[in-house]
């Protein structure tokens, strides 16, 4: 049985937790493959507001495994969090939530590192969410880091000890200002481990292999976007971790041959948190309209999120990288009521025109060549079927579809479960 993969296509912050709340009827496991708690999935059903940070996004639906993947670093007070308020909402994950042995964790001396190493900085700094993804991933490549499974030794306090006090000699080095009572963390964070142990942990790679063999469908969810990849994304304004479609062999232990269909989600326009190149970025009232209207703020951080118009260069690009089969677009209705709608289909590079993402697109060596088309004034929030998009909206999509040769099959018209139309 294939995997089916949904990713995000630009930087982060598409829609990624409300599709897979839509898909998660069609399959059995929702398995979510790298990543941590700097990512937000917002899901919006029966009236109510839902954020999930590490959490797969299927976990509101009964009978659906929901499996974080040893790709995933885990901070268990915030896990913890989102038990909490799952357990408020009444929906029972202990039956349903499963963490793999090898997936690693995040430390209170990793925030406290990331914060560090951020302040030193100064004006150069990346945009970190200060969540200490990026010191628990060094950790996992320097062979340092403690994983899901060690908190089952009996030893793990002294590998955990040595650790903390190694971040905290890293600290000092840093010689900036920041604050902090280690004791009060790590009485948090051990009460927090606690918790984690009452949840099943699992030999993840072979539970998904034995799933596959029994015939059971696999929806592999991403965090951020196919921009923030470290090796693919807009470096070093990018996170800590493969995002991209490779990140889900390597994040779940799910062999190349093995993944069918590729959902690759993207905005009708653009954002961006945080720092680094943004070729399309608005600097007017277009742009405040897009993030006044499309609510464009983090679901982690409560950052506001840069907006621009749709780079489909940079969207051709992550399309490539991922071998996206089907492409889902989200957010069409904030796009309602712009008389023109604006869309990058070339840069200018070194004074000639390209359509490929080139090694640096900072300002000062790409200018976004734009194609302008037709808007649509029609409020897409109540339409529940294809045929009844508004001329320009088809024509847009239709537009998209061409430049990028891969079919739009699902538009989002709000940010409801319900207001969802497939073509």
């Amino acid at each position: 049985m294939a995997v089916d993969l949904l990713l995000g296509l630009q930087w982060g912050d598409e829609g990624k937790g409300k599709i897979v709340d839509v898909l998660t009827s069609k399959y059995n496991i929702i398995a979510r493959f790298q990543g941590g708690p700097n990512a937000g999935h917002t899901l919006v059903f029966n009236g109510k507001k839902h954020v999930l940070h590490t959490i797969p996004s299927g976990i509101f639906h009964e009978g659906k495994a929901n499996l974080v993947g040893n790709g995933v670093v885990i901070d268990p007070v915030i896990f913890k969090k989102e038990l909490d308020k799952l357990e408020e909402q009444n929906v029972d994950y202990r039956k349903s939530l499963l963490i793999s042995r090898k997936a690693h964790i995040i430390l209170p001396t990793h925030r406290l590192l990331d914060a560090a190493s951020e302040a030193s900085k100064g004006k150069a700094k990346i945009g970190s969410t200060l969540k200490g993804i990026g010191p628990t991933y060094m950790d996992k490549t320097g062979r340092n880091g403690i994983r899901v499974g060690d908190i089952e030794l009996a030893d793990w306090k002294d590998k955990y000890r040595a650790l903390a006090d190694k971040h905290e000699a890293m600290i000092a080095f840093y010689n900036v200002d920041v604050q902090y009572d280690l004791q009060e963390l790590e009485t948090e964070f051990f009460a927090s481990i606690e918790t984690l142990k009452s949840l099943q942990f699992i030999d993840s790679e072979e539970y998904l292999h034995q799933a596959q063999k029994r015939g059971e469908s696999i929806l592999a969810e991403g965090a951020q976007g196919s921009l923030l990849d470290i090796d693919f994304g807009t470096y070093p304004f990018v996170t800590s971790s493969n995002t991209t479609a490779a990140g889900a062999c390597t994040g779940l232990g799910i062999a190349p041959n093995r993944i069918g269909e590729v959902f690759g989600i993207f905005k009708a326009y653009t954002t961006r948190v945080g720092s680094g190149p943004f070729p399309t970025e608005l600097f007017d009232e277009d742009g405040e309209t897009m993030g006044r209207v499309g609510n464009e703020f983090g679901a982690t951080t409560g950052r506001a999120r840069r907006c621009g118009w749709l780079d489909l260069v940079a969207l051709r690009y992550a399309c490539q990288v991922n071998g996206v089969t089907q492409l889902i677009m989200m957010k069409g209705d904030v796009l309602s009521g712009f008389k023109t709608l604006k869309v990058c289909t070339s840069y200018k590079y070194k004074g000639k025109e390209i359509k490929h993402l080139p090694f640096n697109i900072e300002e000062q060596n790409v200018t976004p060549i734009y194609t302008e088309m037709k808007g649509w004034q029609a409020d897409l929030t109540e339409m529940t079927e294809a045929s009844q998009m508004p001329k320009p909206l088809v024509e847009y999509i239709e537009f998209l579809e061409k430049e990028l040769e891969i079919p739009i099959t699902i538009v989002s018209v709000g940010p409801d479960r319900k207001q969802t139309i497939v073509r």
